[in-house]
């Protein structure tokens, strides 16, 4: 399994790989943590772990599990680390990759299944993903409140002016 470095955690399984189905646990080394916090702009992670089933369905197979985590998020207004606890099931329907027919015409559904490709199934990513989110794309502490500034007065560019009069002087010649 050759890890794709481009990701921040991956765990690759081949389709050849599941038969009946499989199950694994997964759990990212400090390396690839750091790396997830880098990509999704967390303050910290404690801990990720998932478990994934991959599983033959009546087309293509389906990718289930329960992806758990401690992480610290920033607040979006007071920018202090914010503790965030996530425990998310998820389930995905994957199918292979078919040759492009010409002249089909595309549907985007909400729930269209994943495309397989190069026959291989990348359950870390998976994991980053559903991890993702169950994240508050806008964290905010309770009880922290926006206030708007003050706006400032809007300056003359004659003002700058001003500092060149003489003392006591009512600018009249």
């Amino acid at each position: 399994m050759n890890p794709d470095h481009r990701l921040p955690f991956s765990e690759v399984v081949r389709v050849n790989e599941i038969g009946a189905g499989i199950t694994r646990h997964l759990a990212p080394d400090e390396a690839a943590r750091a790396r997830i916090i880098k990509a999704l702009d967390l303050a910290s992670l404690a801990s990720l772990e998932a478990t994934i089933t991959v599983a033959p369905a009546h087309v293509g197979w389906t990718l289930s599990g329960r992806v758990t985590a401690d992480a610290e998020q920033v607040c979006g207004i007071t920018l202090e680390p914010l503790p965030v606890t996530v425990d998310e099931r998820f389930s995905v329907h994957l199918v292979e990759q078919v040759e492009a027919l010409p002249e089909v015409e595309v549907t985007l559904d909400d729930d269209a299944p994943d495309v397989i490709e190069e026959g291989r199934i990348d359950l870390g990513q998976y994991v980053v993903e559903q991890f993702a989110l169950a994240l508050d794309p806008f964290p905010r502490k309770p009880g922290a409140q926006f206030v708007q500034p003050e706006e400032p007065a809007e300056i003359s560019p004659f003002a700058v002016l001003k500092a060149f009069r003489p003392s006591g002087s009512d600018g009249k010649s």
